[in-house]
């Protein structure tokens, strides 16, 4: 497993480490109360930090910023992360994002010059064809999250990278919408409460569009991409819990506490 001790930072992060501190996750984690509520909120600032995220990423790996790369946001959604990128000055055609479902493709009435419908687990692209493929919270709402990692190293071109954050299933906000504990109780437990108190059923289903994926899943997928084992083959560069600061990314590296503490795990491959 690639690991560090507490405090030391990978070459693939050092950039990220001036961006992550602990008023950037504070402001992160005082977000996620919006979610329902006030998606623009919620969404918009993710998704700026979202950008944020990969200049930095793609900074260590190539010492170039992010204009004139070619770009896939696998399960984009509604276009917030789109309009972050455009902001950030990426050209419409080099932003694509990838999205099964049309209803949350056009939720919040964003428009994007390449919106693909499509499945993240047998994408509709060539092999070779991004700088950058990532994805933002997708991996918990499929049912096999590790064919869809594999989709995205296939569609990377050969030194560019994946980005595959997901919400690990033990972590606080493993059940989404379902709260804060209930899915320790169970997943369907979780879901059925939700759907008592507030008369209709979550968002986010157990068993149907949220599944139990853990930090060890995720860190033993990337392990066997390094060492040849999957289709794909790439170098394990990072793991990091996406939204702490930089100071406690050591978490990844303790079996047990960050399957609770991690929340949310970040891999970062670069394609071979």
């Amino acid at each position: 497993m690639l690991t560090f001790p507490a405090f030391a930072v990978p070459p693939a992060l050092r950039a990220l480490r001036r961006r992550a501190t602990l008023r950037r996750s504070l402001g992160l984690l005082g977000d996620f109360r919006f979610e329902q509520t006030d998606p623009d909120r919620f969404y918009g600032h993710l998704a700026e930090d979202t950008v944020g995220l990969l200049a930095d990423l793609w900074s260590d790996a190539s010492g170039a910023p992010l204009r004139g790369r070619r770009i896939l946001d696998v399960g984009g959604g509604p276009g917030y992360f789109g309009r972050a990128f455009a902001a950030a000055g990426v050209e419409p055609g080099d932003y694509v994002t990838c999205e099964p479902d049309v209803g949350e493709m056009a939720a919040a009435g964003i428009r994007l010059q390449s919106s693909v419908r499509g499945s993240g687990m047998d994408l509709p692209f060539a092999d070779d064809v991004f700088d950058i493929t990532y994805s933002s919270n997708v991996a918990e709402h499929v049912p096999d999250p590790w064919r869809m990692a594999d989709e995205m190293l296939r569609v990377t071109r050969p030194g560019g990278l994946v980005v595959y954050s997901y919400t690990c299933w033990l972590g606080p906000f493993g059940g989404h919408e379902t709260g804060l504990w209930q899915h320790y109780v169970g997943g369907e437990f979780a879901a059925r409460r939700y759907e008592r108190k507030n008369g209709h059923p979550p968002k986010n289903r157990w068993g149907e569009s949220l599944f139990n994926v853990s930090c060890a899943d995720g860190l033993h997928f990337a392990e066997d991409v390094a060492s040849g084992q999957r289709a794909q083959d790439a170098e394990f560069l990072a793991a990091f819990p996406r939204y702490h600061p930089w100071w406690a990314w050591w978490m990844v590296d303790v079996p047990g506490l960050r399957e609770v503490a991690v929340s949310n795990l970040v891999l970062v491959l670069r394609r071979r």
